[in-house]
């Protein structure tokens, strides 16, 4: 700001009354950009404030959401803990029911056995022919041989021997079974050797089949499109009569 210019008695009044209209201008200036800046604190104060509540609320949803994950892993734990315990009941039921049913089955073969040596008793009894026209000589020579394509299907029989025990049996009817055969069952059963009927849904190469998947070692005596006799290698001190006990 320039000097006054002195007059007379002072200073000059309007230079004066400038000055202090200027300085009151500048300070109404200042007032106003301080009130402006206090107005913009308060509103960043409010806007900060509302964050502030928003971090909090969202830190406690944070914890909450913690705490149900914790929750659900732990039941997630307990249900996989349950699952496999209800997996373990069921394989352990599983193997109980398969060793009973392995039992029945003995018990059914060797009842089959004591009925079909009974019969024997009283009467031999004649095999069924072949529907295809093969026989069987009754002085018990071999069947005539019948010419087909090796493929079985419909109703089969089969007649497998000497077993060593039942074991054997109920394995080499696993196998038959496995192979897609249904409505199995033991029609004969004498001396270690065994006749079962079958049912084939489908045609297949059975002897190739049982070549392949069957653990005994046999040889054909017999083939027919319903017909199917074969013989187990007979190893010196078996006894087939061990079936009866």
């Amino acid at each position: 700001m320039a000097p006054f210019n002195r007059a007379l008695f002072g200073y000059r009044r309007s230079e004066v009354e400038a000055a202090i209209a200027l300085r009151d201008g500048r300070i109404g200036a200042l007032e106003s950009d301080l009130a402006s800046s206090r107005e913009s604190l308060t509103s960043l104060e409010g806007e900060t404030t509302a964050l502030a509540a928003m971090v909090i609320e969202r830190e406690r949803e944070m914890h909450v959401l913690e705490a149900r994950l914790r929750e659900a892993q732990a039941c997630h734990e307990r249900s996989i803990a349950s699952l496999d315990a209800v997996t373990a009941r069921l394989e352990e039921m599983g193997a109980q029911a398969r060793g009973q049913a392995t039992r029945i089955r003995m018990k059914a073969l060797r009842e089959a056995m004591e009925v079909s040596r009974r019969v024997q008793a009283l009467s031999e009894a004649q095999e069924e022919a072949p529907a295809n026209g093969a026989t069987l000589a009754a002085n018990g020579a071999e069947p005539v041989p019948v010419d087909f394509d090796g493929l079985y299907e419909g109703r089969i029989k089969l007649e497998i021997g000497p077993l060593g025990d039942f074991s054997q049996l109920v394995g080499f009817e696993d196998t038959i079974g496995g192979l897609g055969a249904s409505e199995i069952s033991v029609e004969r059963f004498s001396e270690g050797r065994a006749t079962l009927s079958m049912h084939l849904e489908e045609p297949i190469d059975l002897l190739q089949e049982l070549e392949e998947h069957s653990a005994l070692d046999f040889r054909v005596r017999h083939t027919a499109p319903d017909n199917l006799i074969l013989d187990l290698d007979h190893e010196p001190g078996d006894d087939p009569e061990q079936f009866a006990a």
